[in-house]
């Protein structure tokens, strides 16, 4: 990928990144103009220093000692200089200050002098009783030091400090009055290096995108039935599903100019800095026409304007000029605008209306077809062994976006390098998956042999209530190794296929499956240990959005009671009941059937580990034996997990849940 310089609207090729030309010494710029005047100040100082002086030959000098005419003598290395006295009925000269003229008031004297003749002189002077002084003349080392050298040390700091804030308010030397020039990064036709044969698992999102390719190769295809290409496409989804990927492959397709900056690069902290880059922008694009404009993380300057009580003047300037932008150019001349976001729901509707962000574009995570595919282009370049199946790879990570699984690739080919491998093996590519879901292992975090039997057991009950639950997702793998930040083992439970939908039996399964590592301490070691901080923060995030949003309570009905604190911000009467948008009474009722559902899944994991309590404790046994127990050890110590019988969904029957509760897909239960 090769980037190329931007140029100005008129067409002047800059470098890039600049917009100016780089700094040079010119006689018209300032810093000339500085160094000419000191050179001059030198070159003139010798002749303005003698200026009111009246020469005159040594000897007259001498003679008008002798006469008594001068009050003050200052004698120099090579000359003598006399200020003439005051005569009768005259005030007398200032002190420090020359007479002018040869008679009183007159012009001083001056005659150079011999060297040998200056004691002579002396005795003169002090015979007459003369005031003199003698002072050295300074050379031209003196006048470096004491005059070039500190103002060129000025001189240079200056132009460091120029340099610095242009550098960091602008775009460079002299970026001090560049602060409004755009910041884009601009890639010529095809030089993104990225086409649709990169894009994999957003089949429906390329499809959508085709269409602004089409128009920019053959724009007469629409105009002859006077149709309008959409002015912009909102492109939104998760974080790392491909949307900045997918609007490289736009450009690279269509084969023009491509500008491509972050939100976050038009705010600065001066107000009007971001609307003049806007309109920068704008010009230099419309002069490139077709081409496309592509501003990532929209949502740095796209917050809706009444997000909250305090504004940001710098930002709402940004977005206004934006949306002038958007509304003055003329969508025939095929100029495009992309822009990308995770967070759509907090941008200013103005943004969305019609006329500018007409199309939204849905990116989201890629279906198992999807990453089998993504997999195939990322190990392009990787050596994998025979024993790699991609599709098992894909299974094995749902929920994972591209850029998770790139990571993976990735992860795994580090790997097999520091094994000292020629190729990718299954393993490296099953531990890299374990890497991103649970973190990287702790093998410094040492337990002693009390600890380890209390997460061995925590495990194991996990393990046992999620193996014997017929709807929970099937248990892979059980450790007691410490990975990520606070997990002291973890039990990975993965679903085998992709899920969109979730019943109330599931979700209560799951619950009891969380609080199975609790109900182990409580059964077998005695005594309930701070591990289980984890699994009660998420079975009770899941029992609450059962109540709240889901109407999953028979106690409350079918009611959403969402989440208010947004407008609690908005809202000073200090009323809890108002803040919450319900009553203090049905709160009571939301804590304790919270509190109910909680209890009932306790419960279910109580009597399950009673009832398996010596399987248990074989498998605790084996993991404190090898830290480790895969998927087929388990199926062998617990025998065949207990099936799933579903039943058809009729009137009354199962209630459905959306798959936000599931997660992204990752589901590994940690332990503190």
């Amino acid at each position: 990928m090769s980037t190329q310089p931007a140029q100005n609207p008129g067409g002047k090729k800059q470098p890039q990144g600049s917009g100016q030309d780089s700094p040079k010494l010119k006689l018209g710029s300032p810093l000339g103009i500085i160094l000419l005047l000191i050179v001059g100040f030198f070159l003139f100082r010798g002749f303005f220093e003698n200026v009111g002086v009246t020469r005159v030959p040594y000897s007259e000098f001498l003679t008008a000692i002798d006469a008594g005419r001068f009050q003050r003598v200052v004698i120099g290395d090579s000359w003598v200089k006399g200020y003439v006295a005051a005569q009768p009925g005259r005030a007398p000269p200032k002190p420090d200050k020359p007479v002018l003229g040869r008679d009183a008031g007159a012009l001083p004297w001056m005659a150079n002098t011999i060297q040998g003749a200056q004691p002579q002189l002396v005795d003169k002077l002090q015979s007459k009783g003369v005031e003199y002084e003698a002072v050295r003349s300074s050379n031209f080392g003196e006048l470096i030091l004491i005059w070039i050298v500190p103002i060129v040390l000025a001189i240079l700091f200056w132009s460091w400090m120029m340099r610095r804030v242009g550098t960091q308010m602008g775009q460079g030397p002299p970026g001090v009055m560049t602060f409004g020039k755009s910041r884009a990064k601009l890639h010529m036709e095809s030089d993104t290096g990225v086409g649709f044969k990169d894009v994999a698992g957003i089949d429906e999102a390329v499809e959508e995108l085709k269409e602004i390719v089409d128009f920019l190769k053959m724009p007469e295809k629409f105009r002859r039935l006077g149709g309008k290409i959409p002015k912009g496409v909102m492109l939104v989804g998760p974080p790392g599903t491909g949307k900045t990927l997918l609007a490289r492959a736009v450009a690279g397709e269509a084969g023009v100019p491509f500008f491509s900056l972050s939100g976050s690069e038009f705010v600065e902290m001066f107000v009007g800095v971001g609307a003049a880059r806007v309109r920068d922008l704008f010009q230099q694009a419309q002069t490139r026409a077709p081409c496309i404009i592509f501003i990532d993380e929209l949502d740095a300057i796209g917050k809706s304007r009444n997000s909250g009580i305090m504004g940001h003047d710098e930002r709402e300037q940004t977005l206004n000029q934006l949306l002038a932008e958007m509304d003055g150019f003329d969508s025939r001349v095929g100029l495009i605008i992309l822009a990308a976001t995770n967070r759509p729901e907090i941008l200013d509707p103005a943004l969305m209306r019609p006329g500018r962000f007409d199309r939204q574009v849905l990116v989201d995570r890629p279906d198992k077809r999807g990453r089998e595919r993504i997999l195939e282009i990322h190990a392009r370049d990787v050596k994998l062994s025979r024993d790699v199946d991609l599709k098992v790879i894909a299974s094995r990570t749902p929920g994972f976006a591209g850029a998770d699984l790139a990571n993976i690739v990735n992860e795994a080919a580090l790997l097999a390098a520091r094994r000292g491998k020629d190729e990718v093996t299954r393993s490296e590519l099953e531990e890299a998956i374990e890497r991103v879901v649970a973190g990287l292992e702790k093998k410094s975090r040492r337990l002693n042999e009390r600890e380890k039997e209390i997460v061995a057991y925590h495990e194991s009950g996990h393990t046992i209530v999620g193996w014997f639950l017929p709807r929970t997702e099937r248990v892979q793998k059980v450790s007691i190794i410490p990975r990520g930040v606070a997990a002291l083992g973890y039990t990975m439970q993965m679903p085998l296929e992709d899920r969109y939908l979730m019943t109330v039996p599931e979700l209560r399964d799951k619950i009891a499956a969380l609080l199975g590592g609790r109900a182990a301490e409580e059964l077998i070691v005695g005594e309930i240990s701070t591990g289980a901080a984890n699994d009660l923060q998420q079975a009770t995030d899941i029992a609450a959005a059962m109540v709240r949003e889901y109407g999953m309570s028979e106690s409350i009905g079918p009611v959403s009671l969402g989440d208010r604190r947004r407008a609690a911000f908005l809202q000073q009467t200090g009323n809890p009941s108002e803040m919450r948008g319900y009553s203090e009474q049905l709160h009571r009722l939301v804590d304790s059937e919270i509190q109910r559902i909680i209890q009932e899944g306790l419960e279910t994991a109580r009597h399950l580990i009673r009832a398996h309590r010596t399987k248990l404790e074989s498998l605790a046994a084996r993991l404190l034996q090898q830290e480790v127990v895969e998927e087929e050890e388990i199926e062998r110590i617990l025998g065949a997990k207990a099936s799933d019988q579903y039943t058809p969904v009729r009137s009354g029957g199962e209630i459905l849940a959306p798959p936000s509760l599931m997660g992204s897909g990752k589901a590994a239960t940690g332990d503190e």
